[in-house]
């Protein structure tokens, strides 16, 4: 009796500790579930931000959403504040979602959600607004410019938050800008500043200025200026032949760059007009000679002109017979371009070339070695002559020398009466002598 009274005293007891024990959990698992959890939100202004408050267990306590003005917004499903913006997404025991459109600025702060138990146990999420900049507007840009002139561009976006970045490209090419930052209440105001000695390079050329920003993930602000620069013309003469020959068909182009574009051009032969408009047309910036002769050895200028100056570039023409061709002509197995300085090449008309170079030139050498040959032909057949006529007066007075020394030998019997009979005759030679008084 005593041992059955003992079972059932433990038995009593065992099953009292396992009610402590499960009360105990229970307990435990309602204090931990009835927390409420939230998470930060990042919204891009404009947008629509969602807050979503949970808990784990809740023995039908309410949930409640309130701003950074502890304005309550919902209390569980019921709306408290009046703004249209504010919708119920989902509102149960475990969870309460709301959901703000058109987000702006004044909306960013910590958002509470709690929950009702006794005591009340609260969680905070932070609403961040990004601030979307402005389209960038390119400020400083002076149309036209002119070759040579210190421009600088700057490129303004306003509304960033936060601050935004400004990157300048050439074309395509990123170059390096000056950046400024300025608070404006809660947004930025940024500017980047571009120095540049525009020269004729640049006309034409794309400066763009673009915004990166967090908030941009799909759209790009950017702002583009073409810059326009005048500047005076450059000219440069191409020409069709190597070698000119007679008869042969010869155009030259006259190349010019400038801004604005420097038309009519002029063509000028020798500093005058052109001789024969039969045969030599112009059409715009060409010269072409239908059929070359000697006739059109000469120089040719080209001259182009817009309001920022003059230029001119010069070509010298020299027209070969067909059959008579400088030694450099001979073609080579590899071709080599000619030398357009050389013999017949296009110049600038620069006064200290032009003043040394005679448009003729060619033709008046070939005239000078003529000159200088027969010149040189007469010197040599003056200076025979003269030799010829030397030689035989030396010779005509040697033969009378000999004549006188022989003299009186001519009858002697022997050698030695010649010559005692030749000395007489110097004896006799050396008395007539003559005196004048």
């Amino acid at each position: 009796m005593n041992l059955k009274n003992h079972l059932i005293f433990t038995l009593y007891t065992i099953y009292g500790i396992l009610l402590k024990v499960m009360a105990s959990k229970g307990k435990v698992r309602g204090i931990s579930g009835q927390y409420p959890l939230v998470q930060n939100v990042t919204v891009t202004e404009g947008g629509t931000a969602n807050l979503t408050c949970r808990v784990e267990y809740n023995d039908n306590t309410s949930l409640q959403w309130s701003n950074p003005a502890q304005q309550t917004l919902f209390f569980g499903d019921k709306k408290a504040l009046r703004d249209n913006r504010i919708e119920l997404v989902r509102a149960s025991w475990s969870e309460l979602t709301i959901s703000i459109s058109d987000v702006s600025l004044s909306d960013e702060g910590m958002y509470t959600c709690s929950l009702f138990t006794m005591p009340v146990r609260t969680a905070k999420a932070y609403l961040t607004v990004l601030g979307v900049p402005e389209k960038p507007e390119i400020d400083g840009l002076t149309k036209p410019a002119l070759e040579g002139d210190q421009i600088t561009l700057t490129c303004i976006t306003q509304g960033s938050k936060p601050a935004a970045d400004l990157r300048w490209f050439r074309n395509e090419k990123e170059v390096k800008g000056a950046k400024e930052v300025n608070a404006s209440g809660k947004t930025f105001t940024v500017r980047s500043s571009l120095n540049l000695r525009v020269d004729r390079n640049d006309d034409g050329v794309a400066y763009t200025c673009r915004v990166d920003h967090v908030a941009l993930t799909q759209t790009t602000q950017q702002a583009t200026e073409v810059l326009e620069v005048h500047y005076p013309p450059r000219v440069e003469i191409i020409h069709s032949l190597a070698i000119p020959q007679e008869g042969q068909y010869l155009k030259l182009e006259c190349v010019s760059k400038g801004n604005p574009s420097p038309d009519p051009v002029m063509w000028t032969k020798d500093g005058g007009e052109l001789p024969d408009l039969d045969r030599m047309i112009v059409e715009g910036r060409e010269l072409t000679f239908t059929s070359l002769n000697k006739t059109d050895n000469g120089t040719y200028r080209c001259e182009a002109t817009n309001h920022l100056g003059t230029s001119q570039a010069e070509y010298v023409l020299y027209v070969y017979a067909p059959t008579t061709l400088p030694p450099s002509t001979t073609p080579p197995l590899h071709p080599i371009p000619p030398d357009p300085t050389a013999l017949l090449g296009t110049h600038a008309s620069d006064p200290t070339v032009t003043g040394n170079r005679d448009p003729n030139a060619l033709g008046q050498h070939g005239t000078d070695h003529a000159l200088i040959g027969g010149v040189v032909a007469v010197v040599v057949f003056v200076t025979l002559c003269l030799i010829i006529v030397l030689g035989r007066y030396l010779a005509r007075h040697k033969g009378t020398y000999l004549t006188n020394e022989a003299k009186g030998a001519d009858d002697a019997p022997d050698a030695d009466t010649a010559i005692i009979n030749a000395e007489g005759n110097h004896a006799h030679a050396e008395e007539k002598k003559e005196y004048f008084i």
